[in-house]
């Protein structure tokens, strides 16, 4: 079923998302919920907030472009995209790389707006998947900015939050409409 997605200004996407503390049937099919709303949205990931959800879950799928990452482990094994996407998940620790980049984000809660945004260029995630598994994901490219972005909401932060002074200023005005 495809959810309505949460936008800029709703509560809910301030909120420090509480743990999830069983997998159940209807969890599970919040999963496929958002794997299907991302999907009809053309995003590469989306946050149990972003549908306002008060949990810490989230999806994310960049198997479109394999060529976004340089390198996949997988609990310390190579692994491939496709093997792990989507990758739906709960309750994310993160650890980060000292490196960092700038890349262009956007944020399906946040219409219309990109900007670029400076964040560790490798992450090691480990993630709690829908089977009751725990794995240790640590990547690069795409899939860690995707990482970090939709955990990132499961803490109340939103890709905005992470730009220059500057660049906030510049884009006050958008924002400012979007909350409306």
């Amino acid at each position: 079923m495809i959810l309505e997605i949460t936008q800029y200004g709703n509560p809910v996407l301030r909120k420090k998302c509480r743990k999830v503390s069983e997998v159940t049937d209807e969890l599970k099919q919040f999963g496929e919920d958002l794997i299907e709303t991302m999907v009809s949205a053309q995003g590469v990931g989306l946050a149990a907030p972003q549908v306002d959800r008060d949990l810490q879950m989230a999806v994310v799928d960049v198997s479109h472009d394999p060529e976004c990452i340089s390198y996949l482990r997988v609990d310390g094994k190579e692994a491939s995209l496709d093997e792990l996407m989507p990758l739906v998940f709960v309750n994310p620790v993160l650890e980060f790389g000292s490196e960092k980049d700038f890349a262009t984000e956007g944020c399906l809660s946040i219409d219309g707006i990109t900007a670029e945004v400076r964040r560790p260029t490798e992450v090691k995630a480990t993630l709690q998947l829908l089977d009751g598994s725990r794995i240790v994901v640590e990547t690069d490219g795409l899939l860690a900015r995707a990482i970090q972005h939709e955990v990132d909401h499961l803490n109340g932060i939103l890709f905005v939050d992470r730009l220059t002074t500057a660049k906030k200023v510049s884009i006050r005005g958008k924002l400012k409409k979007l909350s409306i």
